[in-house]
């Protein structure tokens, strides 16, 4: 009975788990270029229950009885990389990816540390020295790593073909630094639409394709998630009436039975 209640509290601490997740996809819904999360479930290894030292067979007997599964437990995290959907905006700094890469964007934290980060958002603009950036301010990279910075930003003609190359009027400028990796397994999460390579990550070249005056949008599905939703709510209340059974039969066992 006991271990009833540890199977049905694995549960809603599973199903908290992935509403968690889904509540941040939802929160992310409208985030420019954003990637859904999706959360995985496994079953706790079945154990094999014995009973030993049984008198009736002899004190040294070890009796297999069955096998015993204690619950699920929390699974990996994954990120799904399908391509969202596009938005167009005719803004000539706002630029979507086609295709497997991701931009290259330098960040500085607040030690001054500074590294690259990678993102599908193509919402860029300018500052007021022409230099390329995010939204948030974080320089957008050049081919050769080093930061995009437009003459005459403000009062000349903007284009950025497909590959990446931009050109003021018909002045040559750079070219976006694109990007992609052998897996995205070996990314983590930075703020809400960035990622970060971890250890082992390996960089190769990206075969995307850049669409000037597009936003590519959050592949995040409303409805999808809404059902999810009820599906996840369902689960933590049956796993909550099961803990309450068993609490109940508990005291029952406790206040009734043990007066006998």
């Amino acid at each position: 009975m006991v271990r009833g209640l540890y199977t049905a509290w694995t549960g809603l601490r599973n199903e908290e788990r992935r509403m968690d997740v889904l509540t941040n996809n939802m929160a992310n819904a409208d985030t420019t270029g954003f990637k859904k999360i999706d959360a995985t479930s496994q079953s706790f290894d079945r154990q094999l229950a014995v009973k030993i030292n049984d008198v009736t067979v002899g004190e040294d007997t070890v009796w297999g009885i069955g096998g015993v599964n204690l619950g699920v437990k929390i699974g990996e995290t994954f990120y799904d990389m399908s391509q969202g959907n596009f938005r167009q905006t005719d803004d000539q700094y706002n630029v979507a990816l086609s295709g497997r890469g991701f931009f290259a964007i330098s960040t500085t934290d607040k030690a001054g540390n500074t590294s690259t980060k990678y993102t599908r958002d193509g919402d860029f603009t300018v500052t007021k020295e022409g230099f390329l950036v995010t939204k948030d301010g974080d320089f957008v990279l050049g081919q050769g790593g080093n930061r995009i910075q437009i003459p005459n930003a403000n009062v000349v003609d903007v284009g950025i073909d497909t590959q990446g190359n931009i050109y003021a009027g018909n002045t040559y400028v750079d070219r976006l630094q694109i990007v992609d990796f052998e897996s995205y397994e070996a990314l983590s999460s930075y703020g809400e639409n960035m990622f970060q390579p971890v250890e082992g990550a390996r960089i190769i070249a990206s075969e995307a394709t850049v669409t000037q005056g597009y936003l590519e949008m959050s592949n995040v599905n409303m409805v999808t998630e809404m059902v999810d939703m009820i599906a996840i709510s369902r689960s933590y209340e049956t796993n909550q009436k099961m803990v309450q059974t068993i609490d109940k039969a508990l005291e029952k066992a406790a206040n009734e039975i043990g007066r006998l």
